[in-house]
């Protein structure tokens, strides 16, 4: 299915930055009444422990799975998801998230990479982290709390997208997961075992995919 007018390319502030915060609740609204919501992809499941393919087609396949995600990130109550948490071996993240401020931002990012920031702008931020990957487990990583992703819109133009706080924390764990990185990785053993605990203790409330 083609993308519609409400899918048209961000517009970018005087720094070059695309701007995601205009008109999110109908942008999102739109890609998702559109779309499917698929079940969750869940760790164990190894199309999330390997790098994805870089997109190199920006067709109507691409804009259907886009409308999918942001279908299912809804269903599951997420403010990002990854290709790879629906099964899909692309990179690709779609995010409808706020930033500390209570400001949101929507958008999609193909072929993320996330900027290696210069020292003085590493401060780090330990927070509770989780990820529908690994339903009801939560755990404290720290993360800088400034973001800067580079990579493609839908449309396969330049797209640069930066974050603060909750949304920096977004930004880089939703370019973790297409490199095959879970949040859970990042932790320490005692910390990770304690997560995969809490993980076979709770009940997602979302579909999600058998591991064989």
């Amino acid at each position: 299915m083609a993308q519609q007018e409400t899918d048209q390319q961000l517009s970018v502030d005087d720094d070059g930055f695309a701007v995601d915060t205009e008109n999110c609740e109908q942008r999102e609204a739109a890609y998702r009444e559109r779309g499917t919501a698929r079940p969750i992809t869940v760790v164990g499941n190894p199309v999330l422990h390997k790098e994805c393919k870089d997109v190199t087609e920006f067709d109507d396949k691409l804009a259907t799975l886009i409308d999918d995600m942001f279908a299912s990130q809804r269903a599951a109550e997420g403010v990002g998801l990854a290709a790879n948490q629906i099964g899909v071996d692309l990179k690709v993240f779609v995010y409808d998230c706020p930033d500390d401020d209570g400001v949101r931002h929507t958008g999609v990012v193909i072929n993320p990479v996330l900027e290696d920031l210069p020292a003085d702008q590493r401060v780090l931020d330990d927070s509770n982290e989780g990820c529908l990957s690994v339903p009801t487990a939560y755990a404290s990583l720290a993360r800088p709390d400034y973001a800067v992703v580079h990579g493609r819109d839908a449309k396969g133009n330049p797209i640069k997208v930066r974050g603060t706080g909750y949304f920096a924390r977004c930004l880089q764990h939703e370019t973790d997961h297409l490199y095959g990185y879970l949040y859970i990785d990042r932790l320490s053993k005692r910390d990770r075992k304690d997560a995969l605990r809490q993980m076979e203790d709770g009940t997602p409330r979302y579909e999600t995919v058998p591991n064989a």
